[in-house]
């Protein structure tokens, strides 16, 4: 049986990993440099189902194809909510997690675990030339870390600690983490709406 093909709207390479790692063996992973699609993608929405929703139709109308875009960020409680929908841009695009991390971690200094509640969040939307979208969204509820603890993920996971595991996002196998994490709850929820488009014939 021929592998579907399903276009990511990102140029993160990280995230593209790891749709391929979770549904590479049904579909065809493309993302927009596969493509060579160069679009400016405005994400001034004021939620991750918004941004996620501006990243699949800018795409989908460039392309005339079904386009699938993700959203995601890390929310820490004693910063309200920051950095947010803001998680890829905070403190500029272009600086290193390392040091994004490390002024996270310092600027809650002295917080005690039962305040330092974080959560990545993931919404991903599926925009089709018709002019429909769908989304859904998949959260993980953890802890800032006192300290960035792993080699393994990228972005926020050496400091987000996850109590049932014992360990940060960073220090689990990828199968480990993408059993728990907020991306693979919402890649899950948005693979059983395509098995049900792929049953009807819609996709």
């Amino acid at each position: 049986m021929d592998k579907k093909t399903l276009i990511f709207a990102t140029g993160n390479q990280g995230k593209v990993n790891e749709f391929k790692q979770m549904l590479g063996d049904e579909y065809e992973i493309l993302s927009m440099k596969d493509l060579d699609i160069d679009v400016d993608i405005v994400e001034d929405g004021k939620t991750f189902e918004e941004n996620a929703i501006i990243k699949a139709k800018t795409v989908c109308e460039a392309t005339g194809k079904m386009v699938l875009a993700d959203d995601s960020g890390f929310e820490v409680d004693a910063l309200g909510g920051e950095p947010g929908i803001y998680s890829s841009r905070f403190m500029g695009e272009d600086t290193p997690y390392s040091v994004k991390n490390a002024e996270l971690l310092r600027r809650c200094e002295g917080v005690p675990y039962e305040d330092r509640g974080a959560r990545f969040v993931c919404v991903i939307a599926c925009a089709f030339p018709d002019g429909n979208v769908e989304t859904v969204k998949g959260v993980i509820e953890g802890k800032l870390a006192d300290e960035p603890k792993g080699e393994n993920g990228f972005g926020y996971d050496p400091i987000f600690y996850v109590p049932e595991a014992g360990k940060t996002a960073a220090e689990m196998t990828p199968e480990e983490k993408h059993a728990i994490s907020h991306r693979g709850k919402a890649l899950r929820a948005m693979e059983a709406q395509l098995a049900k488009l792929a049953e009807a014939g819609e996709f």
